[in-house]
């Protein structure tokens, strides 16, 4: 940190950063579209002048080993307004080396080598605002009468290790200008102090880096030159260097007159008695904020404690900053705290104090903010379970507790119960949110604000949180996922910061009436819903980016109903919301991702789903009505159950094989040319044939169905007799399938057909297919309408059936029964076939039995005849 940022009062409580090491070779690097040059730390010897083009602004040669600057170096850069040439081994500077260079505003020369101010090279600097001379080697700092020209000049830094004291003279040029800047820095063997070397300086900012080890007596003439002065901050540098004032008189006698408003103590030696001096002083001062940072504090041996008398009790600031004290007992030289007593901001920031005393609670009652951030703090140290807190912290508003060593929830809030104000509580990077030090934690109701990043919380910790908060920051505390219960109970939650956890999924249904704000960005969930933020009505702004999204329709219907809403504000959408899975779409931007209307909109898919079934639905029974099918099924069920029944009658040895020459399957409205024509003809021939008609030879008491197949498979051939009347019974469809299914796989030879009336095959409807195919194909018998001609149809017939004797006989059934004599029903010759039962001789059961069975319902039995 250089010394006049220290000076102005830019320190922060941080470390001071060490010097750039740039190990980088080569040229400067050109930027800003050729306005900037950056030759940071490049080991550069001389000035690259021919490398600059001639549009550059703004130069860093910083940290490196330049000796010289020459005429040519700059000439040729007239727009130059920065400058930067600190920490090399200037030691000359030429008097002509700025003349083109009339815009020239910033020039640091900080700790190089200059032998004296070059005032001639910088006076056509007439525009020029900030020029840092300091930690150069010129012994003398009296400024040339030509400074009283730079009436532009706000920031100016000047003295070195040689300069050995100041004079009354050296800074009368600078009487007529306002500064907002000014810094001094002197040997740390001062010779002499004349008095109102100082007071022309008229400065808002003032740092004085003078030691007065060796003449003490200097530090009350700095401070009667600056009483009375508008001052903002006043910062005095290693006023003891080497050695602890052990003087009894008061050199900060003056300081009460100083109008500073704030005081800081930068750096030196500070033991008991010259901070109280100090401090006694500052009492009576209208300075507000005093900071003492990286002083070698140490008690006093000599110091004697003369009573309450010697405590500071009226010391009324507005803030009290103690940053990196190398000795704790700092804040203990007064043993009573009273001096803290009226401080209204107090931090102490790596002080490293491991002890808090019962009293120092009770004297700190007017602090309305406390920061005691990184001090390596544990829970004992500030909860001390034999101090009582009641009563204690009455203001304390904000309390900072961070980067420390804390690890229970419990304590803390044990510790803060009592404060009744509280209401900001930072806790973060400390080690807390254990499942162990987060049970039956007891918190102050009034706390709106708890911070508790970069953590360890486990899921249960949450409800050990105050449920009164209204900002809530667990961001990076390793969460995995969330208790939903604790979001619940927390009604005035309007901002919650979960960003850098390791939260896998949000829930669907997250409540939160009051929740405005929502940072979930990199955690480690892929899909939002979009019900997820559904229960948070008053959402308006979610930072969800840097999370591994998987791509879909959910993914993309939330973030389109999102955008289209305008309710909610996704932050830094769209660059940091990219796909992570599927492959094809990693790294890609989201906003990119378009997936088909189709796919993701469900009530579209429903519909085209419901269309495409109709569709299918409507074309299904479209095919079964052109080709009949549930009849077609309706036949193969029938044709399977009486497979399986005679699978089981063959099992017990009741089946039968070629029992008839032929069977007949006719219309009822056929019957008469039947039993009149057909049978007599067939059956009363000196060589009969034995044929199948279901008025005469089906088995009472079985199944149609059954009745049918079993005499159809015993029969030798199958005679269809073709008429309208046939195509529109229902048994004789049945008959005719039942025929096809035989001759499955067969030709059709066993199969005759009998035309008794002239039929258009392209008439017949779609389930008559083979029928059709038959008429087309095959040779069939038509029976002629005049008498002449029948005698051949009746030979043709014959020849088709062949010869009448049969060469496979009944089954054994068959043969356990004798086959009845032929009868005569009117002028018919009938044969009867053998029945498992008694078969009554009644003719007139015939007649009912061969009633006409188309009539019937599909699966009706025939009822036996008693």
């Amino acid at each position: 940190m250089s010394l006049s940022a220290a000076a102005f009062g830019l320190a922060s409580p941080s470390p001071s950063p060490f010097p750039p090491n740039s190990t980088e070779g080569g040229l400067c690097r050109i930027y800003n579209s050729g306005r900037s040059a950056d030759c940071l730390g490049r080991q550069l010897d001389d000035i690259p002048r021919r490398h600059f083009p001639p549009t550059v602004e703004d130069i860093d040669l910083s940290y490196n080993r330049l000796q010289a600057v020459g005429t040519a170096d700059f000439h040729h850069l007239h727009r130059l307004r920065i400058l930067k040439l600190q920490y090399n081994n200037i030691s000359h500077i030429d008097s002509g080396a700025f003349v083109n260079n009339p815009f020239l505003e910033h020039l640091d020369l900080f700790n190089n080598t200059l032998r004296e101010i070059p005032a001639a090279a910088l006076s056509p600097l007439v525009n020029l605002k900030t020029l840092e001379l300091s930690n150069n080697l010129y012994k003398h700092v009296t400024l040339p009468e030509g400074f009283s020209k730079f009436d532009k000049l706000k920031t100016l830094s000047m003295g070195g290790p040689l300069v050995m004291g100041l004079k009354k003279v050296d800074f009368q040029p600078l009487k007529n200008l306002k500064l907002q800047g000014f810094a001094i820095k002197c040997s740390s063997n001062l010779s002499y102090y004349e008095p109102g070397s100082l007071e022309v300086i008229q400065t808002s900012r003032m740092g004085v880096d003078i030691a007065v080890d060796q003449r003490p007596d200097s530090l009350p003439l700095m401070l009667r030159d600056l009483a009375n002065k508008s001052i903002s901050v006043l910062q005095f540098r290693n006023i003891f260097e080497f050695m602890y004032y052990t003087g009894d008189r008061d050199i900060f006698q003056g300081l009460q007159y100083v109008t500073a408003y704030q005081l800081i103590f930068h750096r030196g030696k500070y033991n008991e008695r010259l901070l109280r001096m100090a401090l006694l002083n500052l009492e009576q001062s209208q300075i507000r904020r005093l900071r003492l940072q990286y002083i070698d504090f140490a008690r006093s041996a000599t110091f004697v404690d003369s009573g309450a008398g010697s405590s500071i009790t009226n010391l009324a600031l507005e803030k009290l900053d103690l940053w990196y004290i190398s000795n704790p007992d700092v804040l203990r030289f007064d043993w009573r705290f009273t001096w803290l007593n009226k401080i209204q901001k107090l931090s102490f920031q790596y002080v490293y104090f491991n002890f808090v005393p019962c009293d120092a609670w009770v004297e700190m009652g007017g602090a309305e903010v406390m920061d005691v951030s990184n001090n390596r703090l544990v829970d004992t140290v500030l909860f001390n379970k034999r101090c009582t807190y009641e009563g204690t912290m009455p203001n304390l508003r904000t309390f900072n507790l961070s980067t420390n060593e804390l690890t229970s929830l419990r304590d803390m809030s044990y510790l803060t119960k009592e404060f009744q104000q509280l209401q900001v509580l930072d806790l973060s990077n400390n080690k807390l949110g254990s499942a162990q030090g987060s049970t039956d934690c007891v918190w102050r109701q009034n706390i709106t604000t708890l911070i508790a990043h970069h953590n360890q919380f486990t899921t249960e910790a949450l409800q050990c949180l105050p449920t009164t908060v209204q900002v809530l920051d667990l961001s990076y505390c390793e969460l995995d996922q969330l208790d939903m219960t604790y979001f619940e109970k927390s009604t005035n939650l309007k901002e919650l910061l979960l960003s850098g956890n390791k939260i896998k999924f949000i829930p669907s249904r997250w409540r939160s009436a009051s929740l405005q704000s929502l940072a979930l960005d990199g955690n480690s969930f892929g899909v939002i819903s979009v019900q997820s933020f559904r229960d948070m009505p008053q959402l308006s702004h979610l930072k969800a980016g840097n999370n591994p999204y998987h791509c879909t329709c959910e993914l993309h219907t939330f973030i389109q109903d999102t955008l289209s809403s305008g309710r909610v504000n996704l932050t830094e959408w769209p660059e940091d919301y990219r796909c992570y899975h599927p492959e094809p779409f990693l790294n890609t931007v989201i906003s990119k991702y378009f997936p088909g209307s189709v796919a993701c909109d469900i009530r579209l898919v429903i519909l085209i789903s419901a269309a495409t079934t109709a569709v299918v639905v409507l074309i299904l029974m479209l095919i079964c009505y052109i080709f009949n099918i549930p009849w077609y099924t309706k036949a193969m069920y029938q044709i399977v159950r009486a497979k399986y029944r005679a699978h089981k009658e063959n099992a017990a040895g009741e089946g039968q094989i070629f029992t008839y020459h032929a069977f007949i399957s006719y219309s009822h409205s056929d019957a008469d040319w039947v039993r009149d024509q057909l049978l007599p003809c067939l059956e009363n021939d000196r060589d009969p044939y034995r044929l199948c008609i279901h008025e005469r030879d089906f088995t009472p008491g079985k199944w149609i169905i059954d009745n049918i197949i079993e005499n159809i498979e015993s029969s030798r051939k199958v005679m269809f007799v073709l008429s309208r009347n046939f195509v529109n019974s229902e048994w004789c469809n049945y008959e005719l399938y039942f025929a096809q299914q035989r001759a499955m796989g067969k030709t059709f030879s066993d199969v005759i057909l009998v035309v008794k009336e002239p039929i258009d095959p392209d008439s017949l409807p779609s389930k008559y297919c083979k029928l059709k195919k038959m008429l087309h194909t095959k040779t069939y018998l038509e029976w002629p309408q005049q008498p002449n001609q029948q005698a051949f149809f009746w030979a043709q017939l014959k020849s088709v059936l062949g010869k009448p004797s049969l060469t496979r006989g009944r089954s054994a059934k068959s043969n356990r029964s004798a086959r009845g004599s032929a009868s005569s029903v009117g002028s018919v010759s009938v044969i009867e076939l053998p029945l498992v039962d008694k078969v009554p001789e009644n003719p007139v059961a015939h007649v009912n039995v061969a009633a006409e069975p188309h009539k019937e319902l599909f699966d009706h039995k025939l009822i036996p005849v008693a």
